[in-house]
């Protein structure tokens, strides 16, 4: 049981906002900053705490901003600095805090630091990256791949070595080794909570340190076999390119940079196994606050299976670490299309009533489903590079606000094709509709934020024969039991105790009569005690 005030980041809920995607504002077909500030008050509206945005710095763009060419400054196509500040100040006004994502494992190769590393083999930024000379029968470094295909390493024909890259070849991996990145990467952390943002997400956090001998991953003997041909890195064990040891150093510096800072979250993407995992929340609460937890994405949706993956995080975690939960993001395919329309009722239900901080995906809230990107339209390298059923394109189509031509999003063709979908599944519509999952999404995060139970409340399953998977959810103050039907056949749950229904993923029950609760098909309910 929970005692102490809980800081924000535990209370809350995290929305991710893909801004290419979200709102454009100067009708150039791409998402930026300024339309960030035109939607502020839906967000405030629809109940969310924070939000996370994905990069805006300056870039050429080789992976959508993920291969940063300035960590401190805002690309032209998003706005600039001024904007920003704007965007925080907004936003604070509206009790929503601002999370950045840092990108701390490579830069762009446009990056000046790069540039200078590249310029000769002595120049004193030259093992600010990781360089190699070829092995003596001429071949590369080691037989690392890349995350985008193909190996992980690129010969530089000026200065005759190769540079080692775990994404695209535009993506020179930094060297964490050398302390004068290590001090430049928390310089960067520095500029940005001096701005004022209330946390970071880290990408491939995991990945930034590698072993010192760069030795070579054994080979995965269960790897799919259909893999394409290019896919080096999915045929490995990652012994030494990622999870070192040592790189839990670097996690308590940043944590001490945030607890120094005061009321800031450190949220890291990782995806290890559990037990790997969980080591980075620290020994004694000094490392990440949300190694972020991807498991329900890569989980069957039934109700064994959710319950087996729930558990088995509720009993790796510390006492004192904090739970996460996230079901989309900007790199999966949409959760409609996942686990079918009329199942993501019953998806928003479980992510906002477990235990521990849930994370939103930008259009999650309407129901949106995978676009259809005509291979000619394809942006995502790593659609290009491992074929079209690999890109993450299809869930970066753009936000749907209305039934206007383009769907509110823009006034001109956009980057990416809108959904088909967006006529009828837009903000404006859903709504309207009192019935809509839009106003589940609102119900679900208002009852959220008042409740004690579901924001801090502890987790107990309940023994449920599958469709159904139960769990109840404790605090001193009230006491909720959460009931989930995984299938498209009615359920009934037998309660020990009676009590009343606060909501219905139908939004149409209110009481439960007996002691037998009758679940529709895909229905949830929460109940308090």
């Amino acid at each position: 049981m929970m005692h102490s005030i809980q800081p924000w980041w535990q209370k809350g809920v995290v929305y991710q906002i893909y801004p290419r995607s979200f709102q454009d504002s100067n009708h150039d077909g791409i998402g930026d900053l300024q339309g960030i500030i035109q939607r502020l008050d839906y967000l405030a509206g629809l109940g969310v705490d924070a939000i996370w945005i994905s990069p805006f710095y300056p870039s050429p763009m080789a992976d959508f901003g993920y291969d940063v060419a300035d960590y401190c400054g805002v690309h032209p196509l998003f706005g600039d600095l001024a904007t920003f500040d704007r965007l925080v100040s907004e936003a604070h006004q509206r009790g929503l805090r601002i999370i950045v994502d840092y990108v701390p494992n490579h830069t762009s190769d446009q990056h000046p630091w790069f540039q200078e590393s590249a310029a000769s083999r002595d120049n004193p930024k030259r093992d600010w990256y990781i360089w190699r000379d070829a092995r003596p029968d001429g071949s590369l470094p080691n037989n690392w791949g890349s995350v985008f295909g193909g190996p992980a390493w690129t010969r530089h024909p000026a200065t005759g070595q190769f540079y080692l890259h775990q994404f695209l070849k535009e993506q020179p991996d930094l060297n964490w080794r050398n302390p004068q990145v290590h001090q430049a990467m928390f310089d960067v952390l520095r500029f940005w909570l001096q701005r004022g943002v209330d946390g970071f997400r880290m990408d491939v956090i995991g990945m930034i340190l590698k072993d010192a001998e760069l030795r070579d991953n054994p080979l995965n003997p269960q790897a799919n076999p259909n893999l394409p041909e290019n896919d080096i890195f999915g045929r490995q064990i990652h012994l030494y390119n990622e999870d070192q040891d040592d790189v839990h150093e670097i996690m308590r510096g940043i944590r001490q940079l945030m607890d120094e800072a005061g009321g800031r979250v450190a949220i890291g993407e990782l995806w290890f196994p559990p037990k790997r995992w969980v080591r980075y929340y620290g020994q004694n609460n000094d490392e990440l606050h949300l190694p972020f937890n991807f498991r329900l994405m890569e989980q069957p949706f039934t109700a064994s299976t959710i319950r087996a993956s729930v558990d088995e995080m509720e009993a790796l975690l510390p006492a004192w670490a904090w739970p996460n939960y996230v079901l989309g993001n900007h790199d999966q395919p949409r959760l409609a299309s996942r686990i079918g329309p009329a199942a993501t009722r019953l998806a928003a239900m479980l992510l906002l009533t477990l235990r521990g901080t849930p994370t939103l995906y930008q259009g999650d809230e309407l129901g949106m489903e995978n676009g259809v990107i005509p291979p000619e339209r394809i942006q995502d390298p790593q659609g290009l590079a491992l074929g079209a059923e690999r890109s993450r394109d299809v869930c970066r189509t753009p936000m749907q606000w209305d039934a206007s031509p383009f769907a509110g999003f823009s006034t001109v063709e956009p980057w990416l094709p809108v959904s088909a979908g967006y006529v009828t599944q837009n903000v404006a519509a859903l709504d309207a509709d009192p019935k809509s999952i839009l106003t589940l999404y609102r119900r679900l995060l208002q009852l959220r934020r008042a409740s004690p139970a579901l924001h801090g409340g502890s987790y107990a399953p309940l023994d449920t024969p599958e469709p159904v998977f139960a769990f109840i959810r404790d605090s001193e103050s009230e006491t909720c039991l959460v009931a989930l039907n995984f299938s498209d056949q009615p359920a009934s749950l037998s309660l020990t105790q009676t009590g009343r229904i606060v909501l219905s993923t139908h939004l149409d029950r209110r009481e439960v009569r007996g002691r037998n609760l009758e679940l529709r098909p895909y229905e949830g309910v929460i109940l308090a005690l």
